[in-house]
C-alpha cells in the first residue's frame, strides 16, 4: 500500500502559522498603555518595542535568505512556532523578574519577532513547493489568515478585557501562546518538501543578477507600504476623523481594514483561475490609489472611514500576488528569492508609515496630508505592474 502525503494538514499548518504572526504583530500593541500603568514604562520607550519587532524580523529575512536552506524548512518553522509562543509566554513573568521591566519586553518581544520574521520567510515556499494546482488562489487564501487572526487578536482582545478586565490581560496572553505551541506539533508531522530540484535553484549571486528579481523586490516595497501604511495609521485617522475612542478607532479602523484584505484575499483564492494575475493586481493598485485619495481628500468624515476599509479590500491581493508573480518570474529563485522578498515587503511597510508620519508633522501634525503622500506608492505599483502588463501583451 502507498502511503499517500496529506498535504492538506501542511496547508492548516501554514493557516495557523499566519495565524501566530498576526498575534505576535497586533496583540502587545493593544497593551501598551497596560505597560505604561504596570511597569511604569515611558510612552518614548514603549514607543520603541514596534521598531525591535520589525527590526528583528527584517534582520531574520536577511539571515533566512542564506540560511534556511542549509538548516532545513522543517527545523526551521518549528522553531519559528515555539519562539512565538515562547516570546509571548515570556511577557506575562519576565519583566517583573529583571531589575529593568522595559529590558524584559524588549526580550521577549525579541523572540517572537524572530519567530515572526521566520513564519514570513518560510510559509510561502513551504505551500509553494507543495504540489496544489492552483498555486495563486492557494497562496492568496493562505495569506488571508493574517487578516482572519488580526481581525480575531483585535475582536476576541476587546471582547475579554470588557468581560475579564485588563487587569487579567496574562492569562489572554497565555491563551493566545497556545496556538503556535499546538501548530508546532503540526509541523513535525505534517509533509514538508524542498523548494526546487536539488542544486536546480540560483545562488544568491545569480538571483540578485536577474533584472525580473529587481522588478519583484521593487513591487513587493510597493505592497508592503500600500498594506501596512493605511493599516498602522487607520486607527489614529479614525479617532481624528469621527472623534471616537481608541476602542472604536481600533475596530472601525484597522479591525475593520483587515477584515475587508481576508475578503479580497478568499475571494481571490476561489476565483484565482478565472482572472489575469497582473491584469488583477494592476486594477487593485489603481482601486488603492483611489482609496488613498478618498481618505487624504474628503471632507466628510464617514467618506474618509470608507476610503479606509476599501483600501483594505484594493491592497489585499497585493502582497500575495507579488509572491505569486515571483514564483512564475523566477522559477529558480528558491528560499533565497522568498526571503529577499519578504524583506522588501517589512522595507516597504517600514519606510511607508515612517513618511506618513514625518509628513504629517512637518504639516502640523495633519494626518490626511501624510496620507496624501502616501499615495506615491499604490501609484508607483500601478506604474510598475503596467509596465508588465504591457511586456506580456508583447510576448503574446
Amino acid at each position: 500500500m502507498v502511503y499517500k502525503k496529506n498535504y492538506k494538514k501542511t496547508l492548516i499548518a501554514c493557516y495557523l502559522g499566519f495565524v501566530t504572526q498576526a498575534i505576535s504583530a497586533n496583540f502587545t500593541p493593544l497593551l501598551f498603555l497596560t505597560f505604561k500603568r504596570t511597569y511604569g514604562i515611558s510612552l518614548e520607550k514603549i514607543a520603541f518595542i514596534p521598531l525591535v519587532f520589525y527590526f528583528t524580523q527584517f534582520l531574520v529575512d536577511f539571515v533566512a535568505a542564506r540560511y534556511a536552506d542549509k538548516i532545513g524548512y522543517r527545523l526551521c518553522v518549528i522553531a519559528s512556532q515555539v519562539l512565538s509562543s515562547v516570546g509571548l509566554l515570556l511577557l506575562t513573568f519576565l519583566p517583573e523578574s529583571m531589575p529593568n521591566a522595559f529590558i524584559g519586553l524588549l526580550i521577549a518581544v525579541g523572540l517572537y519577532a524572530v519567530g515572526s520574521g521566520l513564519i514570513e520567510v518560510l510559509l510561502s515556499p513551504i505551500v509553494e513547493a507543495c504540489p496544489f494546482e492552483n498555486k495563486a488562489g492557494v497562496m492568496s487564501l493562505l495569506h488571508s489568515f493574517y487578516c482572519w487572526g488580526a481581525v480575531s487578536v483585535i475582536l476576541g482582545s476587546t471582547l475579554f478585557f470588557a468581560v475579564c478586565g485588563i487587569e487579567h490581560w496574562k492569562i489572554l496572553t497565555v491563551l493566545w501562546a497556545l496556538i503556535p505551541l499546538y501548530n508546532a506539533f503540526i509541523f513535525i508531522t505534517c509533509p514538508i518538501e524542498k523548494l526546487g530540484e536539488e542544486g536546480k535553484n540560483m545562488s544568491i549571486r545569480q538571483l540578485l543578477s536577474v533584472p525580473m528579481f529587481w522588478m519583484m523586490i521593487f513591487l513587493m516595497i510597493c505592497a508592503g507600504s500600500s498594506e501596512a501604511t493605511m493599516c498602522q495609521w487607520a486607527s489614529a485617522f479614525t479617532e481624528s476623523a469621527l472623534k471616537v475612542s481608541k476602542s472604536v478607532g481600533d475596530l472601525a479602523g484597522p479591525c475593520l481594514f483587515a477584515a475587508f484584505m481576508g475578503i479580497a484575499r478568499m475571494m481571490y483564492g476561489k476565483y484565482s483561475e478565472k482572472l489575469n494575475l497582473v491584469k488583477t493586481m494592476l486594477l487593485c493598485s489603481f482601486f488603492a490609489a483611489a482609496c488613498y485619495l478618498l481618505s487624504s481628500l474628503s471632507s466628510w468624515a464617514i467618506l474618509g472611514l470608507c476610503g479606509c476599509a476599501l483600501c483594505g479590500l484594493a491592497v489585499g491581493i497585493m502582497w500575495p500576488g507579488t509572491i505569486s508573480l515571483s514564483s512564475r518570474k523566477c522559477p529558480a529563485g528558491g528560499t533565497a528569492m522568498f526571503a529577499f522578498i519578504a524583506l522588501a515587503g517589512d522595507l516597504g511597510a517600514t519606510a511607508g508609515p515612517v513618511l506618513v508620519g514625518k509628513v504629517a508633522e512637518a504639516t502640523g501634525e495633519n494626518l490626511k496630508n501624510g496620507l496624501l503622500a502616501a499615495t506615491l506608492f499604490p501609484a508607483c505599483m500601478t506604474l510598475g505592474l503596467f509596465f508588465l502588463y504591457n511586456r506580456s501583451q508583447k510576448c503574446q
